[in-house]
């Protein structure tokens, strides 16, 4: 009954973090992250580039800018803005984590991971799973 529970919510969280996802100013990919402690959403981010810079993510060839911020350490960077903490929290995102963005997570404390697709490097997931994090993948949102 929890873990019929638990899903229920996990679905709700990531649906809510590809409502937030469509906020990117990016045309490659637009990815959502939610951060979820104790059942209270407690920050929340998306992919785009850092506050006073024009809302372009791609160059003119269509490749993304180096200094485009990715959706969870958005949401992880405006935790660190707040009195809140990610200890043991829960990140709900779009799109797996990449390497560099696996590093930010564990540090932060989060100890969940809820993700809908897979980034084309799933290192990132390999790192967080031996760094003792709970991954779970969730592609059916209803």
């Amino acid at each position: 009954m929890k873990e019929k529970k638990q899903n229920k919510y996990d679905k709700a969280y990531l649906r809510i973090a590809s409502e937030w996802s469509k906020l990117s100013y990016c045309k490659r990919k637009q990815v959502g992250a939610i951060i979820v402690r104790d059942r209270m959403i407690i920050s929340d981010g998306y992919n785009g580039t850092p506050s006073g810079f024009e809302n372009c993510c791609e160059d003119n060839e269509g490749l993304t800018q180096w200094y485009v911020l990715h959706a969870e350490a958005n949401a992880i960077l405006k935790v660190a803005r707040s009195t809140q903490s990610c200890e043991n929290a829960t990140l709900y995102i779009t799109l797996s984590p990449c390497k560099e963005c696996s590093k930010l997570i564990h540090q932060s404390g989060i100890k969940r991971v809820v993700y809908k697709e897979g980034y084309k490097d799933m290192s990132g997931i390999d790192f967080l799973i031996k760094a003792g994090i709970e991954v779970d993948k969730i592609e059916d949102l209803e």
